[in-house]
């Protein structure tokens, strides 16, 4: 089993070929420059380096949010196309699950954070469950970094750049209930997204790429300033 995994959600970038055994390879970059700028790019030069062509990728695997609305747009109107076209499954990664993935054996819970902008995050909360899996403990929700406050009453790991944006001030307020795994942990890696899809597929999850559909947890500016728009999006 042959998978292609993207994530574009932060400005940190990754492209990822994973195997049911091991990743065969990854790209992560993280810049200010737009994803629809280096994607394409990305997922060419990697397939080449591994030595694998598009039409031997048996699924696709992407983050859907919550993150950034544009690069959230461009990762899964491209992998959507490309599992179109080539008649392949596309399974929806969470945004916060993929960032927490790599603690998922860990043995606090975990606590990864988006910088939401507008001086808000996007977090969840997970707990370490059967080997290797984390279960949600609390869902995907936008908020003032101080809500954190309101979900921690015990020692948790923290990581994302939502928590590198804020962490003096949640330190001042949680100080060493939040347990900083280290800077290896605080962006998205794709081939983590394809993990989490390896088990999506064992699940038998849906997979048609045709319903998939972003999680952005709060309005666009548009739908905001577009009361209409908001209406015909529901």
């Amino acid at each position: 089993m042959k998978i292609l995994a993207v994530d574009t959600s932060t400005t940190s970038g990754s492209v990822a070929l994973c195997t049911e055994d091991r990743v065969v390879a990854e790209w992560t970059l993280v810049s200010a420059r737009t994803h629809n700028r280096r994607l394409l790019a990305g997922v060419d030069r990697i397939l080449a380096d591994a030595g694998w062509d598009l039409e031997e990728v048996d699924a696709f695997a992407v983050t859907v949010g919550p993150g950034s609305f544009t690069g959230i747009r461009i990762g899964l109107s491209t992998l959507k196309a490309m599992a179109w076209a080539l008649g392949k499954p596309l399974y929806g990664v969470s945004t916060l699950e993929a960032l927490a993935e790599p603690l998922a054996t860990a043995s606090l819970p975990v606590c990864p954070m988006v910088d939401a902008r507008k001086k808000e995050i996007y977090a969840a909360l997970y707990r370490p469950g059967a080997p290797g899996v984390l279960s949600e403990e609390r869902p995907a929700a936008v908020f003032a970094p101080e809500a954190v406050a309101q979900w921690v009453n015990e020692p948790v790991f923290v990581c994302g750049d939502g928590w590198l944006q804020y962490r003096s001030r949640l330190r001042e307020i949680l100080g060493d209930k939040l347990v900083d795994p280290g800077p290896g942990y605080h962006g998205i890696r794709a081939g983590n997204v394809g993990r989490i899809a390896l088990r999506k597929m064992a699940a038998g999850a849906p997979s048609d790429p045709v319903d998939l559909v972003p999680s952005y947890i709060r309005p666009s500016e548009a739908e905001i300033n577009n009361p209409h728009l908001a209406r015909s999006l529901a």
